[in-house]
Parts: structure tokens; C-alpha cells; sequence
């Protein structure tokens, strides 16, 4: 089992890699080089996420429809290259946005669209396989092996990123996305090799769910829709700053490419220490404690972040890096690992696509509220900073009602309430035939 968890790190590796360059990186250049709308970079980077209902319709198909006996590889390899190809082409699409707007934002519409899709079919795919592969006492270890590899790629894109942009140009930016796309395809196909078992039978399975038959039962589920809400409002103050940390590094500190660069290399290390101790902790500690100290240290770093340019310069910026990292690493993998408890046999692909959903959409509200609350505070004021402070301030508002939710998750009358509503599915079948 450790090689197929290993395997599933690398496969989660090589989707993160194509994320760095993309979220961490062009945003900034775009943003601050080019002089971009922070409100349209967002839109970008977040039109991937407007395509995530696709995941409750790929996770179902998947559960009943395998190709060529197998139920997710084929998802995660055409996934994995559409986000390669789109990472490849996204700085001359930037470019182009430059000198020629109308054209730019077109193909950009396009190439981003097409990492959305990518990401939507790989990630929906291999979180159902994890959960599947691992069984319920292995899928704690098995996320924190996956999110261990994940983050160290992150680690390791960020660095060579830092290291290919140095001296910056665009030239150099265009060869180094190049690289990380090339690296990040190597690692994913080297992680499906005989990963899935193949299955016998290459048929659907008996019972096919309509559109409305999955949505009853995700959202008929009072503990499926609690889980549902939370994971958007916890994940957009996590994933949210994605867009902005870096530019905010440049516009208040006036840090170069290079150094911007390496603020996701530092919050990355604080991610994998983080990971470390939830292994140690994991048959010691519930995993609601760590999501909530995990929630705690994040709400702890954006309020450093925020008030990081008033107080104490870059050194309680850096800190507030620390803290968020700390925090988003105690929590996601404690929450992940409570995410893949709360599926039920048979429809893992089902639940599994409905989070994934959730994390879509939270991605999406998170990032483009903060480039609109950036660009309007910032127009209002004057000041560029006083924007980013106020995105910073309200996704800690959004860690504490993230905090306030966790109380009420409880997976197991999730299952008792999921059970319930699949056997009321099941005997509705039966009448209607």
C-alpha cells in the first residue's frame, strides 16, 4: 500500500506544480509588472473554479462507467495534460493581454478554462481513488503522504521558480513555466503506472442517478450540506489569499519577482511541519481538534499579515507566512481526512465530487472577492496596501465563522443520514419500475 500511496502523492504533486506557477507567480507579474486589474487576474484565476459542477457529474460517471476497466485513470491522465498544456501557454497569453487586450483575454479565457477542466477531472478522480485504495483506518495516512508530496513540490516549484526568474524577464518566465509543466507531467505518469486495479466488468453499473437524484442526495443530507458550507467558507479564507500574498509582498514591501516568489516556498515548509505533527498526531488527537487548531493559527496569521505594514514591517509579515502555513496545514489535512469519512459505499465518487465542488466554489468567491475588495478599497483610498488589508482582514472573518461551523460537523450522523436518504432513493426506484 505504501507504493500506491506514494503513487497518489506524486499523481497530487503534479497537479499542485501546475497551481505555483499559475496562482503564485503570473498573478503577480500580471498584477504588478503589467499593471493588470487585480479584479480581471482573479476572474482568471478563478474562472477554472466555474467549471467545478462537473465534479459531482465526473464522480458519479466515473462510479458506474469505468473505460477500459478502469474507473479514474483515465479522468487523472486527461486532467493532468490539460493542466500541463495550459501551464505551458499561460505567460504568452499574459503577454499577449498587454499588447493586444481584446485577443489576450480571449485565448486567456480559453487557456485558463482548460486548467479549470483539468484540475476539475484529475482531482475528483484521484481523491476518489485514495479513498477507495485506502479504506477508512488508512485514508488519514494516506492524505498526510499526499499532502507531504504535495506540499514539497510546491516547496521545490517555488525554489526553482525563484531560481529560473533571476535575472526576471520575459523570455526567462516563458522557458520556466516550460520546465515546471515538463516536470509535473513526468511525475504524474510515473504515479499511474498499475496504481488501479483494473475491474472486471467494464459495463454501468444497474442504477444510474439523475442530476436531481444526486443533488437530493448531497443536499437533502442536513450534516452533507453543514459539510458543504463550511468546506466554501473555510477553504475561501485559506485558498483565497492565493492571488494576492505575493502581490502584497511587492506593493508594501517592495520585494522583487525572486524574492515574492519565495514567500510560497516559506509558507510551504510551515505547511509540511505542519503535516508532520498531524501524522503524530493522528491516532492520538480527533481530527475536529486539529481542523480547529489548525483554524486557529490561520485566523492568527491573516491578522499578523494585516497588521504587518502598520507595526512591525516585513519581519510580522513573515510571521503572519509562518502562522497561515501552520494553520493551513494542521487544517487541511484534518479536514480532508474528515471529507473522505464522510462518503458511503458505492457513491464515493458522488460525495468525493461534491466537495470537490465546495472547494471549487470557495476558491472562486475567495479570489474574486478579494480582487474586487482590492481594487475598489484601493481606488477609494488611494492606497494600493490599505486594499490588501482589508481582503487579508475579511478572510480572517471568514476563519472565525469557519470555526464556528466545525462544531456542528459529525460524520457519523452524516452516514446514518446518508444511509437513510440512499434507501429512500432505492425504494422510489423499485416503485416507479
Amino acid at each position: 500500500m505504501l507504493r500506491k500511496r506514494i503513487q497518489l502523492g506524486l499523481i497530487h504533486a503534479a497537479v499542485a506544480m501546475t497551481l505555483v506557477p499559475i496562482n503564485s507567480t503570473l498573478n503577480r507579474v500580471m498584477i504588478k509588472e503589467l499593471a493588470l486589474s487585480a479584479l480581471l487576474v482573479a476572474v482568471l484565476a478563478s474562472l477554472p473554479y466555474l467549471l467545478s459542477p462537473i465534479q459531482v457529474a465526473i464522480g458519479s460517471f466515473s462510479d458506474r462507467h469505468p473505460v477500459l476497466g478502469y474507473r479514474r485513470s483515465p479522468y487523472i491522465l486527461l486532467g493532468l495534460l490539460l493542466c500541463v498544456i495550459s501551464v505551458a501557454v499561460s505567460p504568452q497569453v499574459a503577454f499577449l493581454m498587454d499588447t493586444n487586450f481584446v485577443l489576450g483575454l480571449a485565448v486567456g479565457l480559453l487557456a485558463f478554462g482548460a486548467w479549470g477542466m483539468g484540475f476539475n477531472l484529475a482531482t475528483v478522480a484521484y481523491f476518489a481513488l485514495a479513498s477507495e485504495l485506502s479504506g477508512e483506518g488508512g485514508r488519514g495516512r494516506t492524505i498526510a503522504i499526499m499532502f507531504f508530496m504535495m506540499i514539497s513540490s510546491i516547496i521545490i516549484t517555488a525554489i526553482l521558480l525563484s531560481s529560473l526568474l533571476d535575472p526576471y524577464s520575459p523570455e526567462v518566465l516563458i522557458r520556466s513555466f516550460r520546465v515546471v509543466s515538463l516536470v509535473a507531467l513526468a511525475l504524474g505518469l510515473i504515479g499511474l503506472i498499475r496504481l488501479e486495479p483494473r475491474h472486471v466488468s467494464q459495463g454501468a453499473a444497474a442504477e444510474e442517478y439523475g442530476w436531481g437524484t444526486l443533488f437530493r442526495a448531497v443536499w437533502n443530507n442536513p450534516q452533507a450540506r453543514l459539510f458543504f458550507v463550511y468546506l466554501i467558507v473555510l477553504l475561501a479564507a485559506l485558498l483565497g489569499q492565493d492571488v494576492l500574498l505575493e502581490p502584497f509582498g511587492g506593493e508594501a514591501f517592495e520585494m522583487s519577482v525572486r524574492e515574492t516568489t519565495r514567500i510560497t516556498a516559506i509558507w510551504g515548509v510551515c505547511v509540511l511541519v505542519a503535516l508532520l505533527f498531524t501524522g503524530f498526531l493522528e491516532d492520538r488527537v480527533s481530527k475536529k481538534n486539529i481542523a480547529r487548531w489548525g483554524g486557529l493559527a490561520a485566523l492568527l496569521g491573516f491578522l499578523l499579515i494585516v497588521a504587518s505594514p502598520l507595526i512591525g514591517g516585513l519581519s510580522v509579515f513573515f510571521l503572519g507566512v509562518v502562522s497561515l502555513g501552520l494553520g493551513t496545514g494542521l487544517s487541511t489535512t484534518s479536514n480532508l481526512s474528515l471529507m473522505l469519512d464522510m462518503t458511503t459505499a458505492g457513491n464515493v465518487g458522488l460525495f468525493i465530487g461534491a466537495w470537490g465542488m465546495a472547494n471549487a466554489i470557495s476558491r472562486l468567491v475567495g479570489s474574486l472577492l478579494g480582487g474586487a475588495v482590492r481594487d475598489v478599497v484601493a481606488r477609494m483610498s488611494g492606497n494600493p496596501v490599505a486594499g490588501y488589508m482589508t481582503v487579508f482582514a475579511i478572510l480572517a472573518g471568514f476563519m472565525l465563522v469557519s470555526l464556528l461551523l466545525l462544531r456542528w460537523v459529525d460524520v457519523q450522523r452524516f452516514r446514518d443520514q446518508a444511509n437513510e436518504e440512499l434507501s429512500l432513493i432505492e425504494r422510489t426506484a423499485i416503485a416507479i419500475e
